[in-house]
């Protein structure tokens, strides 16, 4: 089939990008073959924003693959130009051609900032759709043509039928956060999926998040990013980029996670597994990463923003601009109050909220975004206030990772209100406390309460921490418990990267063993681990896979482990069915406890339609004092009434020593307490359904050495 020289008109500056416009439904061109080709009439804009350069060039291809375009279109100064934006109107192009662009202007990187190479194929910034299939990243790092290398953008066509679909207003109180990685959930043999590794394959899975009771699930990176950015020494290894936090195009969906991308489906396959999602009843919280781009630093390649935006896009050094501010550890930090940059990274939330249908983000060394220039830590960044009051975005979560790699540490400070944030001293502490610390359980307690030390004076509420005690970055749950050390040899670094202070324990052993009173003891832990978390105020997030017992055999940075190391074995759900069971029930139980889910700081009075205070204290003997300032103490006690008037309380003990505890059970006039958990009990004991709970007879209980114990009451 002969390629068409395509006409053009001036084109519009808005929006930027490249908008299919089918002007006339009754006028459509076919192909020889009958398929549609193009309405008459119609055609696409391209509009692209860089204020220095001084020519442009839009390349049209016919695949993602030909290594020449059809067509080179140079845009004029007088008539394809408006301010910084440069733009045209290509009559009759139809959707499904690949594009991108050529930029001239100066190559000044000391003086200027500016890296103009008129031979560097560049990616749009705003496509909605990209192929990495040519891609070779290193000769994107070096001057010169890169054209038989570069990746292609799309122009695709965004109508989409939700069928009534809108975004789910769950309240963050009742939600259960399930952090997962789209390709690792479901590439192992086991996964039992048709197309594993992509948003196809989730889809398949939405059952068993559905019987697991999660109520979001948060995807690590989905926009499109480099799979070839890590360094020399790993990929000489054969490894690659699997976690996805190095983003280039923030508009498109990651051609890895599609089943067809070379068709050009980004959009729709995401959209699919956002629509079978949301009729599950699940909200989707997307991990973004405008912190940095894959374009690194003065040695990194050109993709788009360093060839288009390099004077502005990223923080440089004023005495030379060559020089790029890395407060990321990814070689540059994006420049994200500069007004320009923080509309591109505004609108680009809009659009995954209008056009996408996602219900929240959670933000990437989100305290990077509260530079401005220099580096200077803003006490009210432009960008971070934007989002927040952006009407478009008033619906999602905001989510903040609230520290940066250069020390920047803001949890409990970000700047806003709405925004939540990932609180790494409740994993912290809840870390130690498991591994049997002493004199800590002060700290403790106000974690498990909702940290109002870190939010109550600011105005706000146990729902602005986001409770955790493992995500994708460390070990895994049950590597915890089996290492006092990272091992990430097979990472090609020589174990030098990763976090080294894990506050782990191993039960006695270094990884696997046969010893049962060892690997026993760790699936208690990882049950306390659980109890914990699912007890405590604020919104709890569960890595996926630890409620099976994943290993990553103590790799604590999998980031370049695109294989059997990071993905989920399904069979370990099988073979760990006591363990997946007990997280199931122990949701379920948090989700019919509304004294689990309170919007409220605790105060310890009395709780609405109770007598009881709303939480009170115990020593070992009910009524007693509190080991508050006991150096040894190891364990927490405490009676939490119900909100509802018929909701039972509940009498928590939690005992991290390693001696059995006698304790006394508080006298509630008309009630009698029940077993509801016992961490130290074998499966299905270890939590007792409410249909199957009697009342005891005693009112004294022997709390084994490292056992989270639960009471419920009922009415005699």
């Amino acid at each position: 089939m002969q390629i068409p020289h395509y006409k053009l008109k001036h084109g519009s500056p808005y929006p930027l990008g490249a908008k299919y416009v089918a002007h006339d439904i009754h006028n459509m061109r076919r192909h020889d073959d009958g398929s549609p080709y193009a309405y008459k009439g119609g055609g696409v804009n391209f509009s692209i924003f860089s204020r220095h350069a001084s020519s442009v060039d839009l390349l049209l291809f016919e695949s993602s693959e030909c290594e020449h375009p059809f067509q080179v279109i140079t845009l004029e100064k007088e008539k394809n130009r408006t301010f910084f934006s440069w733009h045209v109107f290509v009559k009759e192009l139809p959707i499904g051609t690949w594009y991108c662009w050529r930029l001239d202007g100066l190559n000044q990187p000391r003086e200027s900032g500016l890296r103009f190479d008129k031979q560097k194929y560049l990616l749009d910034p705003w496509a909605r759709a990209v192929s990495n299939k040519r891609w070779k990243r290193g000769s994107a790092c070096i001057p010169g043509d890169n054209g038989n290398t570069a990746m292609r953008c799309m122009v695709v066509d965004e109508d989409y039928n939700w069928d009534g679909d809108k975004l789910l207003a769950i309240r963050s109180e009742r939600a259960i956060v399930y952090e997962l990685h789209v390709g690792g959930f479901t590439r192992h043999p086991s996964a039992n999926v048709n197309n594993p590794g992509t948003f196809a394959g989730l889809i398949e899975k939405i059952p068993y998040l559905q019987e697991l009771g999660i109520t979001h699930v948060e995807l690590l990176p989905i926009m499109a990013f480099d799979e070839q950015d890590v360094p020399g020494h790993t990929a000489d290894l054969g490894l690659k980029n699997y976690w996805g936090y190095s983003t280039h195009s923030f508009f498109s969906p990651h051609p890895g996670f599609c089943v067809t991308p070379e068709q050009g489906t980004h959009l729709d396959e995401f959209r699919d597994l956002v629509k079978a999602l949301h009729k599950a009843g699940i909200a989707i919280i997307l991990d973004v990463v405008f912190n940095h781009t894959s374009e690194a630093g003065t040695n990194g390649p050109l993709i788009n923003f360093k060839g288009i935006l390099g004077d502005i896009f990223y923080h440089l050094d004023p005495n030379d601009k060559s020089i790029f501010y890395d407060y990321t550890g990814c070689g540059n930090t994006v420049n994200a109050n500069h007004p320009l940059v923080s509309r591109f990274i505004i609108s680009c939330l809009e659009y995954w909220v209008r056009e996408m249908h996602v219900d929240g983000f959670r933000f990437d060394l989100a305290s990077a975004l509260a530079r401005g220039e220099g580096g200077a830590v803003l006490n009210n960044p432009p960008v971070l206030w934007g989002i927040e009051l952006s009407e478009q975005l008033a619906k999602t979560k905001l989510i903040a990772e609230a520290w940066d790699a250069a020390g920047l540490y803001q949890v409990g400070s970000f700047p806003g209100y709405r925004w939540a944030e990932w609180n790494g001293r409740y994993r912290d502490v809840i870390r130690r406390f498991l591994r049997g610390e002493k004199g800590i359980v002060r700290e403790v307690a106000t974690r498990i309460c909702g940290s109002s030390d870190l939010y109550e004076s600011q105005g706000r509420l146990p729902i602005s921490g986001i409770n955790f005690i493992t995500c994708h970055d460390g070990f895994t749950l049950y590597d915890l418990f089996s290492y006092n050390q990272k091992h990430n040899e097979a990472n090609g670094e020589s174990n030098r990267d990763g976090c080294s202070n894990n506050l782990s324990c191993n039960s006695g052993v270094e990884g696997d063993t046969d010893d049962v009173e060892i690997i026993a003891l760790r699936r208690k832990q990882t049950k306390n681990a659980f109890a914990i978390l699912l007890l405590s105020q604020g919104v709890p997030m569960i890595y996926a896979g630890d409620e099976f017992l994943n290993t990553q055999k103590g790799n604590n940075n999998g980031y370049c482990q695109d294989n059997e190391l990071s993905w989920l074995d399904w069979n370990m759900a099988q073979q760990n069915a006591d363990m997946l069971r007990f997280v199931q029930q122990m949701i379920a139980f948090r989700k019919r406890h509304h004294a689990l889910m309170r919007r409220r700081f605790l105060t310890g009075n009395p709780a609405e339609h109770k007598l009881l205070p709303d939480i009170y204290w115990h020593g070992p003997i009910a009524h007693s004092t509190p080991c508050w300032h006991d150096p040894e103490s190891r364990k927490l006690i405490f009676t939490l009434a119900g909100i509802e008037h018929d909701e039972p309380d509940l009498h928590i003990v939690m005992n991290m020593s390693d001696e059995q505890k006698l304790i006394e059970l508080p006298l509630i006039e008309g009630k009698c307490w029940c077993l509801a958990l016992d961490t130290s009990r074998p499966s299905p004991n270890d939590i007792v359904l409410r249909e199957q709970q009697h009342a005891l007879n005693d009112s004294h209980y022997n709390v084994d050495p490292k056992s989270v114990v639960v009471f419920e009451n009922i009415t005699i």
